[in-house]
């Protein structure tokens, strides 16, 4: 085939000849005398390299030639790993080497990275969550005769202006929905007085507040309660406690924000759900879904993670729950050809005693998307911003290795299930390479500082020896 083509041009030429042939012998004025200026010499190109040189894949050589180098210098890091925990290592989709690929673990919030790559395929990268004030009727005179009800679009960063720096959370929020705009806009829309109830609406999601299979003392304090209305992660200003019922407790929130705007509420805080047909005095819209997946991944947010999970399973099932989302999300992996046998999706945020995910699993997901993705972009960096701000701050890769975290701390030591300590995510190579790494530690008391660094520390000092050789940029064209 690539001969045919070959000679097409020939053909054309022969063709032009006898074409030019033909007009001469009819008479036709001869062509003129060749001139005699002669033609500037072509232009040099600035690329010198043959384009069938290596050089034109700096990369793939790159790789051919580090990558028996990188294996040597991995496989006694694997070996060293105990018969609990797995690992595996690519080279931009290509597998350098694993330990226990298939054996199931308990991946703690590197389950976010499943919820994340989900998400972002299945609800859209640019989609936002809406948050609507909603009323059965337009304000007459300033004044709304009824309720006034708040309607969740499962914005997990719904924040007031004073959140995100309070403290009461050990990550600030990044992308913050503003509450306060929200009740300017009721406010701009004239609105003096409301007569009836604010009510808190989360009935776009089912009303499960906390996910099953959580270990001890985690309800209300690491997650939850949450809903498709959640303001301030169930924070109300003032109140000492999360709101119990996240709907109510963001209508208090909002009862607040209107009084500071002038706006008298006659009722009081209560859930329910909006009037048929109600017409929306005002409405808010979250940052987009890349960007709350970017702020799940960096704080390793739990309740972010599962109101996504929900919004997944609403999204491909029409159906706001947490078993609706693990169906979408599993449905999902095996779509991407990605065996989900030994996989166990119990929660989005990764909480759950009762996950089970394989790191061969977990390495397909990474490999699907690079480090400067939707994806990879949310990830923490070394040594810089999010979970791994204070960790490899001494490491050659502080600010080239990104990586999501999990902890799990089970109690007692000495019994099932075991802790874990989880490290997933990329590390860059000058010239366009980039590393996929899954590493995800059980054992009794792995989560301990003092056992897991020296092995998180052992693989950054693997990853960090690739390349030996060359790097694709000092291969690159020249």
């Amino acid at each position: 085939m690539l001969g045919a083509f070959a000679a097409i041009p020939a053909i054309l030429l022969f063709a032009l000849y006898g074409w030019a042939d033909r007009r001469i012998e009819k008479n036709e004025p001869a062509p003129p005398p060749p001139s005699t200026v002669v033609a500037p010499p072509a232009f040099a190109d600035p690329l010198s390299t043959s384009m069938m040189s290596m050089r034109r894949v700096p990369a793939v050589l790159s790789r051919q030639l580090n990558v028996a180098d990188f294996e040597r210098e991995l496989t006694p890091f694997l070996g060293a790993l105990n018969d609990r925990s797995c690992a595996a290592v690519s080279v931009d989709g290509i597998l350098i080497g694993a330990k226990n690929p298939d054996m199931a673990v308990i991946p703690a919030s590197n389950e976010k990275l499943v919820v994340a790559a989900v998400a972002l395929d299945v609800i859209g990268s640019d989609a936002v969550l809406t948050t609507s004030a909603v009323s059965a009727a337009l304000p007459v005179d300033g004044v709304i005769d009824g309720d006034l009800t708040l309607v969740g679009g499962g914005d997990p960063l719904l924040s007031s202006d004073w959140y995100p720096t309070s403290n009461l959370e050990r990550y600030a929020v990044l992308s913050p929905t503003s509450f306060d705009t929200l009740a300017d806009q009721v406010r701009n829309a004239g609105v003096t007085s409301i007569t009836g109830n604010i009510v808190g609406d989360g009935s776009r999601y089912d009303d499960e507040f906390f996910a099953p299979g959580w270990g001890d003392g985690v309800a209300g304090l690491d997650a939850g309660p949450y809903d498709a209305l959640m303001a301030n992660d169930s924070r109300v200003l003032g109140e000492p406690q999360r709101a119990n019922n996240p709907n109510i407790g963001a209508a208090r929130e909002f009862i607040r924000l209107l009084n500071e705007r002038g706006i008298t509420v006659g009722g009081s805080a209560v859930g329910g759900t909006a009037p048929i047909e109600g017409i929306v005095i005002a409405a808010i819209d979250s940052a987009s879904v890349s960007d709350v997946v970017g702020e799940m991944l960096a704080n390793s947010d739990n309740n972010t993670a599962e109101l996504l999970m929900k919004e997944i399973g609403l999204v491909g099932e029409g159906i706001g729950s947490r078993e609706a989302g693990a169906r979408v999300m599993t449905a999902k992996l095996l779509e991407w050809g990605i065996d989900t046998t030994s996989v166990v999706l119990s929660d989005g945020s990764g909480l759950s005693l009762d996950n089970r995910i394989t790191c061969s699993a977990l390495l397909s997901v990474m490999q699907r998307f690079t480090p400067d993705s939707a994806f990879g972009s949310g990830l923490p960096i070394a040594g810089q911003t999010g979970t791994l701000a204070g960790i490899f701050t001494d490491h050659p890769l502080d600010g080239r290795l990104t990586g999501k975290t999990g902890t799990l701390n089970n109690p007692p030591f000495n019994a099932d299930p075991p802790a874990v300590k989880a490290l997933s995510g990329y590390v860059t190579v000058d010239g366009g390479t980039a590393i996929e790494y899954v590493l995800v530690l059980n054992g009794p008391t792995i989560s301990d500082q003092s056992e897991y660094r020296p092995v998180w520390y052992a693989l950054a000092d693997v990853l960090n020896a690739y390349p030996a050789g060359a790097t694709p940029a000092e291969l690159g064209p020249r």
